[in-house]
Parts: structure tokens; C-alpha cells; sequence
């Protein structure tokens, strides 16, 4: 077991002991739960949903989306006060990490420098807007942001607070000074957080083991799991075997809506959904031939089917996986226009736009790449074979790991000219999805994997930064919207509604009741807060 504190560990001897004694072993509560690799388990790294699903739940930060509505909520810190650039934050006085040290304003520090310093996960969230963090004592901490930042508030959900004094133990010779290795390898297979679990194993391709620890701040939901068993890369057949069997509690949002249906129709689970401010986005390349070429885009958008895609994504009556957009922006982010209409097929546009393109059909065929995880997508490949073939491209589907186009996407050139990933704002703030997507000097991730370069688009981006107003920011991504509709670095194929099958008995208490639901993609699914009763 990694990272318990002393006494819990006793504790459970104590238990086991006295259970036997009386002849009756405590049934532990598992939570058997999965997602599609890769697990990162270094808060510092992470970027994708399995790497949110492990931060909430073994680390905290100082605020956190909040419940039921926009915006943040308290968490790690009680309040806070902005001045200008000056944000001060006070902390809470009752925090411990799982270690047994008492978590100070001084791990706040070292948790942000040594995020910056690593330079990966969510760091360029921070990148150029933070000039100094301080601790003033040992429960406020204060960030000096180099000019007004108006995303920084919302940003901080995605700055897990680690703890400097056991990271500090683990140091290795490294590239970062007196910090060596910043404990990268440790914090890898290791938590050091302050979470309601922690880490007891990890093998970040096959599953990691969470145990719950009793003294966390907060209030957990009645029957909460005592232990999680969070599996990676089970394929559709497995799962729904397991389900079945009674054998598996929370599948992934990846499963093809044929299998989500036949789980619902056998009556062993019921269905819920995440809207969490997320789209799926067919990402052009637009730094290769025929993508390139604007005219050329816009042909691929207007001859896309929505509707049939629609259909595609749809399990039963009652639960959907994806609802129409709009734009590049999901429901509840600034800049959304509910009055703009759904994106529809249009063929004779879509050959109009063909007619000015610059390239010929036949010489380049489009290469479409699904992502080999999620089985779902593989109909969207299809769907855009079949129609693209009538606008005379030949079109070369490939599946593809999850790895392998995380590695491809790092390079136009690699990249392949289509592939469909589903993109979440990373904190409640419309900045960190157009940002991270659109501005030219994101690095190249599957985030950014349309490569935009546009110089208006970028100093829109950049104005709605340093724009407190709300309206005015809302004006700001609205224009920004507008170019992008022009542009189509992306097709906006529909807003991800994460379906979720739950075993009968299993209540996902964050997804069930719509007053306890945060409004970010994977925040919801904090351990805690489910309940196991049978």
C-alpha cells in the first residue's frame, strides 16, 4: 500500500482482527470502473479524461466547477481576493495529505512551480500569466499574475496541490537543480496528494487500485466504495459481459450505443449522461494538401450528414450520446448564440465549394483515422468515406491507438488529414477549449491538431484573456466563433453527451441528480460520491 498514514493502516488490522473474531468479515465495497489508456497518474502530466478522473480524486485544488451552475466553488480555499493582478487566497486549516502532513500555502507554491517547471499536463493554461506566487503565511497564498488574466479564477481547478515535503524524498538526478527530477519518475507509479484516495498500484495501460482514506475533509456519499478498481482498454464485448454477469459497476462513455442499448434492454443497468461543456470535432489538417485549402474544407463540412451521425450516436429514446452544435462552442460557454441553427448537409454547397478549391479530388486522397479505442467512431469513418467518395476523393480509413495519434497529432506532417476526438473546455471558462484549440502558439497536440494559424483569431483569443467584463467577453468569443465558421479548421460534428452505463445498485450520485452536477468533463466522477448499495 502507498502513501497511507500510519494509523489507517493500523486501523484496518484492528478491523480485520476484530471481524474475524466475531466470525463475520466486513464485505469491502469495490468500485470497479473503466476508461481508455493511457492513466497518468503525475498530476503535472495529465491533460486527458482517465488523467482528470485520477487528479480529483488523489489530489484537491484550491477551487473546484461549480456545483449545479457556472463558475467555481470553494475547495482548498475558503475564499479568496482579487485585486488587479493580485489573487489571495485563504486555505483551509484542516487539510492534511494522506502522508500525514499538514498541507500549507508553501505546497501551493511548490505544486504551481513544479508544474511550470515540468512544462507539461496543463501548464500552459499558466504559461506567461502568473509572475510570482508567495506564501504570505501558512494558510494564504498569493499569485501576482503578470496583467489581468480573466480565465485565471477557473484555471486553478486544474492546479492539484501536491505535497513538497514527501515529493521532496523521492527527488532523482534531473534537469530542474536543487529539484533534480521533480520525483517525475516517483509521482508516476505514486500519489502524494491530499484526495479522498489514494494510490495502492498503478499500471497505467491495465489498471489502477484507490483506496479510500477515512480522515479526507469532506463528507463522503453513504456506502462511498472503500476501494476502486479502475481498469483501462476493456473492449465492448468484455465489458458488457461483465456487466451482465454483475461483474463490472461503471462503464466508459466509449462503448457503441448498440452495446449501451442491449445493457439498458437486459435490465442489469441504467443510462446517465455527462454533457460537461465538451464537442466532438472531426479535426482537419490544415496544413496539408487538399486541407489546406479553405474552399476544400468547407466542401468536407457542408457535405458531412449531422442528421445521420445523430442517429448513429443515438442508444434508445430516452438517452443520446451527442446533441446538435451549433459552432465551434458547446452549450454554456460565452460566446455560444442559442439562435444560430444546427449544422446541417448541404451537397450542392458542398460542390460549389469543391469548384473553387485548387486541388483535384482524384489526386489526393484523404487519409481518416479513428481512434482504435473507442470502436463507436468507427461509423463516423465510414459515414465520411461513403459521402466523400461522391466528391471524388478516395478515402483511406486507418484504426489507430490512442498513443500513436497522440504521437502522430505532434507534427502536420504526420498527422493524418481527418480524425475525430472529442475536445472538453478544461476548466469552466471558454478560453481553455478555443485557446488551447485555435491560437497559433499552442503546441501541436490533439488538442490542436487542426493547426490554425489566423492572425485575427489569435488577437480575439488574446482580448478575451484580458476582458473582465462578461458581456463584452461573450461579444469577444462571438466574433471569434464567426471566424472559425469561415475557416472550418474543424467539422463540428455534435456535443458530446457522455453516456454512462451504472449497474443496477451503483447510484453515480453527480450524474444522477442535475443539482449536484459539474458543469466540466470529468469532474463528476469523484469516487466519493457514489454510492454502492447492493
Amino acid at each position: 500500500m502507498l502513501n497511507r498514514k500510519l494509523h489507517t493502516a493500523v486501523a484496518a488490522i484492528v478491523v480485520s482482527a476484530v471481524g474475524l473474531a466475531a466470525g463475520a468479515a466486513h464485505a469491502e465495497r469495490i468500485l470497479r470502473i473503466d476508461e481508455a489508456p493511457i492513466g497518468e497518474m503525475d498530476p503535472a502530466k495529465g491533460t486527458d479524461y482517465a488523467d482528470t478522473m485520477l487528479a480529483i480524486n488523489l489530489y484537491d485544488t484550491l477551487v473546484y466547477p461549480k456545483q449545479g451552475g457556472a463558475g467555481v466553488q470553494p475547495h482548498l480555499a475558503t475564499e479568496w481576493d482579487i485585486d488587479g493582478a493580485d489573487y489571495t487566497f485563504k486555505l483551509r486549516d484542516d487539510v492534511t495529505f494522506n502522508s500525514g502532513n499538514p498541507l500549507t500555502a508553501n505546497d501551493v507554491v511548490f505544486s504551481f512551480n513544479r508544474l511550470m517547471a515540468l512544462g507539461q499536463g496543463n501548464s500552459g493554461l499558466f504559461e506567461g500569466v502568473v509572475d510570482t506566487v508567495e506564501a504570505v503565511d501558512d494558510h494564504t497564498v498569493k499569485f501576482t499574475l503578470t496583467k489581468p488574466f480573466a480565465p485565471f479564477l477557473a484555471s486553478l481547478v486544474r492546479l492539484p496541490a501536491v505535497d513538497q515535503k514527501l515529493v521532496s524524498e523521492h527527488f532523482k538526478d534531473g534537469d530542474h537543480g536543487e529539484f533534480g527530477d521533480y520525483a517525475s519518475e516517483w509521482l508516476s507509479q505514486n500519489s502524494a496528494g491530499s484526495g479522498a484516495y489514494v494510490a495502492e498500484s498503478h499500471d497505467p495501460q491495465t489498471e489502477t487500485v484507490l483506496v479510500y482514506e477515512p480522515d479526507y475533509f469532506l463528507e463522503p456519499a453513504e456506502n462511498h466504495p472503500e476501494r476502486v478498481r479502475f481498469r483501462y482498454g476493456l473492449d465492448a464485448a468484455t465489458v458488457r459481459a461483465l456487466m451482465a454477469r454483475g461483474e463490472h459497476d461503471i462503464s466508459s462513455q466509449w462503448l457503441p450505443p448498440e452495446v449501451f442499448k442491449a445493457l439498458a434492454d437486459e435490465g442489469v443497468v441504467k443510462l446517465v449522461n455527462e454533457a460537461g461543456l465538451t464537442g466532438e470535432y472531426f479535426k482537419l489538417n490544415t496544413r496539408r494538401p487538399p486541407l489546406d485549402d479553405v474552399h476544400c474544407r468547407r466542401a468536407l463540412a457542408f457535405a458531412f450528414d449531422y442528421n445521420t451521425l445523430q442517429q448513429l450516436v443515438r442508444i434508445n429514446a430516452e438517452t443520446t450520446q451527442g446533441r446538435p452544435m451549433k459552432s465551434a462552442l458547446p452549450v454554456g460557454l460565452l460566446g455560444f448564440d442559442e439562435n444560430k441553427p444546427d449544422f446541417a448537409q448541404d451537397m450542392d454547397r458542398a460542390k460549389a465549394e469543391l469548384e473553387q478549391c485548387k486541388y483535384d479530388p482524384a489526386d489526393h486522397p484523404l487519409e481518416v483515422a479513428w481512434i482504435a479505442e473507442t470502436p463507436a467512431r468507427e461509423k463516423g469513418a465510414l459515414m465520411m468515406q461513403a459521402i466523400y467518395s461522391q466528391l471524388g476523393f478516395d478515402v483511406d480509413i486507418t484504426r489507430t491507438p490512442w498513443g500513436l495519434v497522440t504521437e502522430q497529432v505532434t507534427s502536420p506532417d504526420t498527422a493524418p488529414h481527418v480524425i475525430e476526438i472529442a475536445v472538453a473546455a478544461l476548466t469552466p471558462d471558454t478560453d481553455s477549449l478555443l485557446f488551447n484549440m485555435y491560437h497559433s502558439s499552442m503546441p501541436h497536440t490533439w488538442m490542436s491538431a487542426s493547426y490554425v494559424v489566423n492572425e485575427e483569431l489569435d488577437k480575439l483569443l488574446e482580448a478575451g484573456r484580458l476582458e473582465t467584463d462578461p458581456a463584452k467577453r461573450h461579444e469577444i468569443y462571438a466574433k471569434a466563433n464567426a471566424i472559425l465558421a469561415e475557416e472550418v479548421p474543424d467539422i463540428y460534428a455534435y456535443e458530446l453527451l457522455g453516456a454512462f452505463a451504472v449497474r443496477n445498485g451503483i447510484v453515480f450520485n453527480n450524474l444522477e441528480d442535475p443539482a449536484r452536477t459539474y458543469p466540466v468533463s470529468g469532474f463528476n466522477s469523484l469516487f466519493k460520491d457514489v454510492s454502492i448499495n447492493e
